[in-house]
């Protein structure tokens, strides 16, 4: 039976006819891997996420962590899932192999993670932000650092969070509250209270590692203002001691969960640093370590923050896609109603997939999870460029591509592919809206991904405001020069010419568009409709991730002339009823409209 939680074809189709995993195989990091090592951790992580995570999914939603005042209590599927995701040594799959690791790919690992987090991106979440909190610590910890937190974290003993906002601050980090006062150690105390902190407090792990924002005071004794001040730091939430032994309990504690509309198995916490309840070394306030350079907390922590962005916009494909599979697999099986032509009762009723607004919905559903599949795994390909292409020039092309595309690949997928999810509701009708069928859940998780991790003005800001222009519009011109040779290529073939030259009047227009918008002069006008440029600039780099499916889907195989027609279907359906809808959005940039700039509070 084909699963209904992704799709291993299409997964194969993206890996390797268009992307070229295989290749990467020539690298020297890579060097031990084959197409037969990279599909046996998919089937490794299908299996783990087919049979310990996706059963729980609606349980952990329906039986949310609970709080009692002193202890978390979630269901024990969870834990149980958790040991088998870290006994398979998934944890450390993208490390080295002295860290123990499996030394994959980035765009293999996320291929692989995408089957846990359309499984269940509740449970999924305590492993990859440990995942993420790991990474960040490889990059700007110290080895003694290393050795004491992360090397646990990696083999699963340990989980880790990441502690950003504030319940006054919210995305607004300079505004940041939290301190940290050196001690004659090189330790320091924190005070203060971090809001929304996923995975924050539970016992699944033998400790949790918080790797916390805070300001450290400057030589006059007051916060430095704004971001320069922030610095990071590893908050444990047991002492971790010399040995590896774990300590006394850190000054650390749950105020609260928070109850969310979705990702109801994750707990989401607001966390107390140094309220006094427990007194580590005899003393209020949380016990912390510097990571890196003092006042650099918040590069540092970008560092995971990026990587969380990325991870944001596949859990948002995948959930998409899940539910799209679900949708098709109902419309399969539902008999209702009857051509328009055939309004005999006594003939049976038709599959609801046969009806053409069905396929309507299921085709727009297909256009954004596989259009959004296949930009998530291009930029986990950039990573690995970005990491051991073996000439400089194109790591750094790689590194500007990825720059340019993390905004569109976190904000992309979490908009179209919850629409997907909103479509797959309305596909099984009444039943769709109702807590027995799993579209309704799917919905309400990927609710949250156009939220955390940036919101999608703030990215809208990021790509505008910054970008488009940094190194004078370096990043933007080397993914021009991309989707060009694209449009090139397609000119040889009669289907998808036209869609090339669509694609390259679009193009065009964002780069005249963009120069409008900054020749205004004022920041105010240029980044008032950030969002809709977002949105455009968005579906115009899903054109091009399409026109390039199609080109590879044109060198597919007749044996399996069905898959390269649906992807060819697709990718007709993004050219016709989607990218059209970019021109009105250049119109309204390119007229420097102020509309929402100039509305009053009391006028609304």
């Amino acid at each position: 039976m084909q699963s209904r939680i992704l799709s291993r074809r299409d997964l194969a189709f993206l890996l390797y006819e268009w992307l070229d995993a295989e290749a990467l195989t020539r690298r020297e990091r890579f060097a031990e891997h084959s197409r037969e090592t990279f599909d046996a951790a998919i089937d490794t992580c299908e299996q783990i996420a087919t049979d310990l995570f996706a059963p729980h999914n609606k349980k952990s939603d329906q039986q949310e962590p609970s709080f009692d005042g002193e202890r978390v209590h979630l269901i024990p599927e969870v834990k149980t899932a958790l040991d088998a995701f870290a006994a398979a040594g998934l944890m450390a799959a993208g490390q080295d192999f002295e860290r123990g690791g499996m030394q994959l790919p980035c765009l293999v690992e996320k291929a692989a993670f995408a089957w846990f987090k359309a499984a269940n991106v509740s449970t999924c979440a305590y492993p990859f932000l440990t995942i993420a909190s790991a990474n960040t610590l490889l990059k700007c910890g110290t080895p003694e650092q290393i050795e004491r937190y992360v090397t646990p974290m990696l083999a699963g003993r340990y989980l880790g969070t990441m502690c950003l906002s504030e319940p006054q601050a919210g995305s607004s980090l300079s505004d940041i509250s939290t301190r940290a006062l050196a001690q004659a150690d090189g330790s320091y105390r924190l005070w203060g209270n971090k809001m929304w902190i996923s995975a924050g407090e539970h016992e699944l792990s033998e400790n949790i590692i918080h790797l916390v924002l805070a300001k450290v005071p400057g030589p006059d004794g007051k916060p430095i203002a704004g971001v320069k001040g922030i610095s990071l730091f590893i908050v444990p939430k047991f002492l971790v001691n010399s040995d590896g032994s774990r300590g006394e309990r850190n000054d650390v504690v749950l105020a609260g969960l928070n109850h969310k509309m979705g990702y109801r198995g994750t707990t989401n916490c607001l966390l107390n640093f140094g309220e006094g309840k427990f007194r580590p070394l005899g003393q209020a306030g949380a016990i912390g370590y510097l990571v890196g350079q003092q006042h650099r907390g918040l590069a540092n922590m970008f560092h995971m923050m990026n990587e969380a962005r990325i991870g944001v916009g596949l859990g948002a494909a995948a959930l998409g896609y899940t539910g799209y599979l679900h949708a098709l697999d109902y419309a399969r099986t539902r008999p209702q109603g009857r051509h328009p032509l055939n309004k005999d009762p006594s003939q049976p009723q038709l599959p609801i997939i046969q009806h053409t607004d069905v396929k309507r919905m299921l085709l727009a559903q297909k256009a954004y999870v596989e259009g959004g599949m296949a930009l998530c795994l291009y930029c986990a390909r950039l990573v690995d460029d970005q990491r051991t292409a073996p000439d400089f020039e194109e790591r750094r092309r790689a590194g500007l591509l990825l720059d340019i595309l993390t905004p569109v690949a976190k904000s992309w997928p979490s908009q179209w592919c919850l629409e997907a999810n909103n479509l797959a509701i309305q596909v099984h009708g009444g039943y769709g809206y109702t807590r027995e069928y799993n579209v309704e859940q799917f919905y309400r998780d990927n609710r949250l991904n156009p939220i955390h991790e940036g919101t999608h003005g703030i990215q809208g800001l990021d790509l505008l405001g910054r970008k488009v222009v940094m190194q004078d519009g370096a990043a933007l011109k080397a993914l021009a020069r991309l989707m060009q040779a694209s449009i090139a290529r397609a000119q040889d073939d009669a289907m998808l010419a036209p869609w090339g030259r669509a694609l390259a009047a679009v193009l065009a227009r964002i780069g005249k568009v963009t120069a409008a918008l900054y020749a205004a002069g004022d920041a105010n006008k240029t980044l008032a409709n950030a969002s809709c440029y977002l949105e455009a600039f968005g579906h115009t780099v899903v054109a091009w991730i399409w026109l390039e499916q199609a080109l590879a889907a044109q060198r597919g195989t007749t044996p399996d002339s069905d898959f390269y027609r649906g992807k060819l279907q697709a990718a007709a359906y993004f050219f016709r009823w989607e990218l059209p809808k970019v021109g009105s959005q250049l119109d309204l940039l390119e007229s420097l409209d102020t509309t929402t700039l100039d509305m009053q509070d009391s006028w609304f």
